[in-house]
């Protein structure tokens, strides 16, 4: 089987663990580069995260797991995105190709 985000293992596995730990009812989507097979190692991870009922996130959580990621060995630059802070035509672009991660 192939790997559809171009992510490490241990990485895919540290970033589970982290959402777990810090925004355990949110889920989260890959979409941009390392979806559409334009990725390559040090491609940046795009992620959007989205509440149960598209709420926005507590600001606080945002920033705890944000701050998580970048204290973590995970090699690559995550751009994490609150869903229900992004205009609706970028939900729109977001929409057209992304793979659940979470």
């Amino acid at each position: 089987m192939t790997n559809p985000l171009y992510l490490r293992d241990k990485d895919k596995q540290k970033l589970l663990q982290l959402l777990e730990n810090y925004l355990p009812s949110i889920s989260a989507w890959v979409y941009g580069s390392r979806i559409v097979g334009l990725a390559h190692d040090s491609s940046d991870l795009d992620l959007v995260l989205r509440s149960v009922d598209l709420t926005p996130i507590p600001i606080n959580e945002l920033e705890n797991f944000l701050e998580a990621i970048n204290d973590s060995t995970i090699p690559i630059l995550i751009e994490a995105r609150d869903w229900a802070r992004l205009p609706n035509s970028f939900h729109e672009e977001i929409l057209n190709n992304y793979v659940v991660f979470r």
